[in-house]
């Protein structure tokens, strides 16, 4: 490679990890890496370990020097990057990059998904949020976290479960083969559940979204009902998009694919499968700040 070979840098920093893709300025693979989490929420020092740690690994990979991150433009795609002071803040960073663009990581996501065109996202997993891009501008829809929004996520859909479960457990709501398997595992014991409740998390809610699936897809009422109404808080998210004027909406996420098959045939037209990732995404903003650094 020559000293004046130009990289591309692509990092999808979340809450529960942090990747990164460096590549050349054709775009083919020269590395890539992982590490810890990287929501800017948990503190500048944590992203920055996070995202620097990936970059290193992508770069060993890569065989390139230390010295190479000048010449690298990166694209940051980080959670919370959404919110004005963090995001203010990561730009303020000093970081070792010819430039470094942040945006959110649900913004990158929706761009890796189309190519860097117009589109939007609905982001269905722990959490949920719609992302909009139009007219070069990201609209989102959600994401305000567990207490606020996540409609039509993972931990809602199981917090719904669990709370069903243990209505039916003091019969006050009826039994089914779904209720019965959530109660088990709190030994059917209210205290235990009360607990647990008490402490829970929304990745903790979320994993009952799993058995409510698998039950919905046996004939169970009780799951049928609660993948139904879940499904019907999506297309509400969905309407609110497609308003938004985007025509093309790429589902996403660990809930994404099971979800699919009970939202109403009339977004069948608008859903489509998701072109790349959120790596592929920052790539985009990259690509974008090293054509602007270009020399005339």
């Amino acid at each position: 490679m020559s000293m004046d070979s130009i990289y591309l840098l692509g990092i999808d920093g979340g809450g529960t990890g942090c990747r990164a893709r460096l590549t050349d300025q054709q775009g083919q693979v020269l590395g890539e890496g992982a590490a810890g989490p990287a929501n800017l929420s948990l503190g500048m020092d944590v992203a920055v370990s996070s995202l620097m740690a990936a970059t290193r690994e992508a770069l060993s990979q890569s065989g390139l020097p230390e010295n190479t991150l000048a010449r690298t433009h990166a694209g940051l795609g980080m959670a919370a990057g959404n919110v004005p002071r963090h995001r203010a803040a990561l730009e303020a960073a000093s970081l070792p990059f010819a430039s470094a663009s942040v945006r959110s990581d649900a913004e990158v996501a929706c761009l890796g998904a189309h190519g860097g065109e117009e589109g939007g996202i609905l982001i269905l997993g722990t959490g949920s949020q719609g992302v909009v891009y139009r007219d070069q501008a990201f609209v989102t829809v959600g994401g305000w976290g567990f207490a606020l929004s996540d409609t039509g996520s993972g931990a809602i859909l199981g917090r719904a479960a669990v709370r069903r479960a243990f209505l039916a457990h003091e019969c006050v709501e009826p039994t089914s083969p779904l209720t019965m398997a959530i109660v088990d595992r709190f030994f059917r014991d209210r205290e235990v559940m009360l607990d647990w409740s008490t402490n829970a998390r929304p990745k903790d809610w979320a994993e009952f979204a799993r058995t409510v699936f698998e039950y919905a897809r046996q004939g169970d009422t009780v799951a049928l009902k609660l993948v139904r109404d879940n499904a019907l808080a999506v297309e509400r998210i969905l309407d609110r998009m497609l308003a938004l004027g985007t025509r093309r909406i790429a589902l996403m996420g660990g809930i994404a694919r099971p979800t699919r098959p009970y939202l109403a045939q009339r977004f069948a037209p608008s859903l489509v499968e998701p072109a790349g990732d959120a790596m592929d995404g920052a790539l985009v903003l990259a690509r974008q700040a090293a054509q602007v650094a270009k020399p005339a």
